[in-house]
């Protein structure tokens, strides 16, 4: 089963992208993409 996410910049704390993740995984997923707010590449982290 696959669980939806929420994934936010680093650096501005926007919420830019959703995704799913497996839902046995523990850990927050983290993923380097582009913010176009930043007008960059950052790590996104997941959020609740």
């Amino acid at each position: 089963m696959r669980v939806a996410v929420t994934l936010a910049c680093n650096e501005c704390r926007n919420r830019n992208y959703r995704t799913t993740k497996n839902k046995k995984q523990q850990e927050r997923l983290e993923l380097k993409k582009f913010c176009r707010f930043c007008k960059k590449h950052t790590v996104h982290k997941e959020v609740k």
